[in-house]
């Protein structure tokens, strides 16, 4: 599950805020499998979609994150959840998406599935209400 600003992200869903404002994101993982999965790191890249298959990922002056864009993950035991906590900031208005990447060590199990399926997020920064 992906949380942003404490609302779950579904494949319609787009979440509003605020530019200027700190917005947390949360990233739940449930290994179902029945193996522990990691290590991994699992990466969340910002973008613009132009709508005509262009897609724009040099926005390091429209959003920052607060303390780092990848999560580092030891392992996920079997049947257990393991969530990651974030943030982004975003310095102007406009229709953002976030592209979830998963980078496997080579060592590890295999990742399930159904992490590789995560929602779209798409979130819209507007201007704060003066």
């Amino acid at each position: 599950d992906i949380l942003v600003d404490g609302k779950l992200c579904d494949c319609d869903i787009v979440v509003d805020c605020k530019v200027g404002d700190p917005i947390p994101l949360q990233v739940k993982l449930t290994n179902w499998s029945k193996h522990s999965v990691g290590p991994f790191a699992l990466t969340v890249t910002p973008y613009q979609d132009y709508q005509n298959g262009v897609h724009n990922y040099e926005l390091q002056d429209a959003i920052t994150f607060v303390g780092s864009n990848t999560f580092y993950i030891e392992s996920v035991k079997p049947t257990k959840d393991s969530v990651y906590f974030g943030a982004l900031l975003f310095l102007y208005t406009g229709d953002f998406y976030l592209n979830i990447k998963f980078h496997e060590d080579n060592c590890s199990k295999e990742l399930p599935v159904s992490w590789f399926c995560l929602p779209s997020v798409h979130i819209r920064a507007m201007d704060p209400m003066v």
